[in-house]
């Protein structure tokens, strides 16, 4: 058997792996990159593989940086079946068109720039229309039965716990009369993540590919995030500022409308109940027109939900249901949002701020004091979102500068990834261990943190591959045995938005940089020596900059 890592190596974005054996070639996962200009300019590259002489693909679960890149695949030829979940399926019948949507809507704006500039319009990547064609060769299959390519290959997915239909797919291929078996985690659930049950643990595999995006962190607990929640609300809501939330339209939002709704049995607090109140009276909007779907695609899967939900649901109570919960539609209702003056909150995608709505909400409310943005999810390297968590001063919304006086919040406890811990638990969960650990969908700071912690503690080898590291797996053993180099030309083309990226930061966090000065040297309190501090860093930077500039 062999594996090919084509997409999210080193980052947490792209998912994308070949696997070859008992005569078979098929792929895990096809998905978009997301984050930096440099990251999402690989969506246009050709494959890295022959489309033709791919079999079969299986999808882990319906989030566009693991099935984006599906319409192009379609485009390209490919005809064979994708395997997934029912909800899966469901789930990439309104996320790839809604993906294609944007797809149109992103060329659309380039090709306005490009026409006045005398340059070729480009050509989106896919089209909702492209999206809703390759639908049709979505095959849906269930949790925890074993599926039968041939008498060489099956397969069986079991629930991740990370997205409605998410998947933790395990592969037993038979090869010279031997039998062995790949696990694929796709992404881990935070093991409490409302609505949904916790992963399942794998008795035993012979090879693991494990996610690793939270691989040198700690989440929140559930048990004070709800309260958090709850204070930060209610301290805006005081201040008469609104709650924005920018949010994943498919899987987080749900959870939060989920939590809100479950605030109302915690009711032994006097000072609880009575933030509870106040925030029952708060309108709480659902803009966006994805976020409303995937809740009706949530509703017609209540089967997939935890045990603890479908009780509650049989009773009456559903969890994605509360008085004062309002859906905005149209592009209409949403600019309304933004004109009223009473406190509300705002839950909006996209989740790292990037496209959509969410972009209108934060261009109103973070100049405003009075106002939170509460950020519930994981923020890609490069995007809008990142930079706001990390402290931006300022921030360019749709060509405006826009100050960041809001309150700025991140409750790491909604992630629907696991964290270190749940991790490693994951992994000394299996009775029979992996021989082999391959490490992905991370940033490489946090991977080798968890490398290093799994061979501390449990001894297997752990590899943390690159692009196109094709990998041959046999009898336990892992043996590189060749690399797809990138093109020159492909390589350069990156470092070159890299370097710009780069480079509008740096410009941003000098600007930052200039007024805090400006304040010190205004302050007569500060003292002389961190005047002279500071002046001596100033230099240093100034003398960086010429070793640049005369490069």
């Amino acid at each position: 058997m062999k594996v090919t890592f084509l997409g999210a190596v080193k980052t947490v974005t792209g998912s994308n792996f070949l696997v070859e054996g008992a005569g078979k070639k098929f792929l895990v996962d096809c998905g978009m990159y997301q984050g930096s200009s440099a990251l999402e300019e690989k969506n246009d590259d050709a494959f890295d593989f022959n489309i033709s002489e791919i079999d079969f693909m299986v999808l882990t679960h319906a989030h566009i940086d693991h099935s984006g890149r599906i319409p192009k695949l379609y485009n390209e030829g490919y005809r064979n079946p994708i395997i997934a979940t029912k909800a899966t399926c469901d789930l990439c019948s309104i996320m790839l068109p809604d993906s294609g949507h944007i797809q149109e809507m992103e060329i659309e704006w380039k090709n306005r720039k490009r026409k006045r500039e005398g340059k070729q319009e480009l050509l989106p990547l896919y089209t909702a229309e492209d999206a809703i064609k390759c639908l049709e060769i979505f095959k849906p299959v269930k949790y925890d039965e074993i599926i039968e390519i041939d008498e060489n290959i099956k397969l069986r997915f079991n629930d991740a716990g990370h997205m409605l239909g998410s998947s933790i797919i395990e592969i037993w291929v038979t090869e010279n009369e031997k039998t062995e078996k790949i696990v694929f985690t796709g992404d881990l659930g935070n093991n409490d993540i409302p609505l949904l049950s916790s992963p399942t643990m794998i008795e035993s595999a012979d090879y693991l590919v494990m996610e690793s995006t939270y691989g040198n962190r700690l989440h929140v607990r559930n048990d004070s995030k709800a309260e958090l929640f709850l204070n930060i609300v209610s301290e805006t809501i005081d201040k008469g500022g609104s709650v924005v939330i920018p949010s994943f339209a498919v899987g987080r939002t749900q959870e939060i409308l989920y939590e809100l709704n479950k605030l109302k049995e915690k009711t032994d607090d006097e000072e609880f109940i009575k933030k509870y109140k106040k925030l029952m009276q708060t309108p709480v909007y659902v803009d966006s027109p994805l976020a409303i779907s995937a809740t009706e695609v949530f509703n017609e899967n209540k089967d997939l939900f935890d045990y603890d939900v479908q009780e509650a649901i049989k009773r009456g109570d559903n969890p994605l249901e509360f008085p004062g919960l309002k859906f905005t539609r149209t592009a209409e209702e949403s600019k309304q949002l933004n004109e009223m003056s009473e406190p509300s909150i705002i839950i909006s995608a996209s989740g790292m701020c990037d496209v959509g709505r969410i972009k209108h909400h934060l261009k109103h409310n973070l100049w405003n004091p009075n106002s939170t943005i509460l950020f519930v999810g994981y923020q890609a390297p490069g995007t809008l979102g990142r930079k706001i968590v990390d402290g931006a001063k300022k921030v360019k919304i749709f060509g405006e500068e826009i100050a960041v006086n809001a309150r700025i919040e991140y409750i790491e406890g909604y992630s629907g990834h696991a964290d270190q811990e749940w991790l490693l638990n994951f992994i000394y969960s299996f009775f029979t261990k992996p021989k082999h650990i391959f490490l992905v969908h991370g940033e490489e700071e946090g991977q080798e943190v968890l490398r290093d912690k799994i061979i501390e503690t449990t001894n297997i080898p752990v590899t943390i591959p690159d692009y196109g590291e094709e990998y041959t797996l046999y009898d336990g053993k892992t043996e590189l045995t060749s690399q797809k180099q990138e093109k020159k030309e492909k390589k350069y083309r990156y470092l070159r938005l890299e370097l710009i990226d780069r480079i509008e930061t740096l410009k941003e966090e000098i600007e930052d940089m200039s007024s805090f000065v400006k304040e010190d040297i205004k302050n007569d309190t500060t003292s002389d020596e961190k005047l002279e501090s500071i002046n001596n860093k100033i230099k240093e930077l100034e003398r960086k900059i010429l070793e640049i500039v005369e490069e």
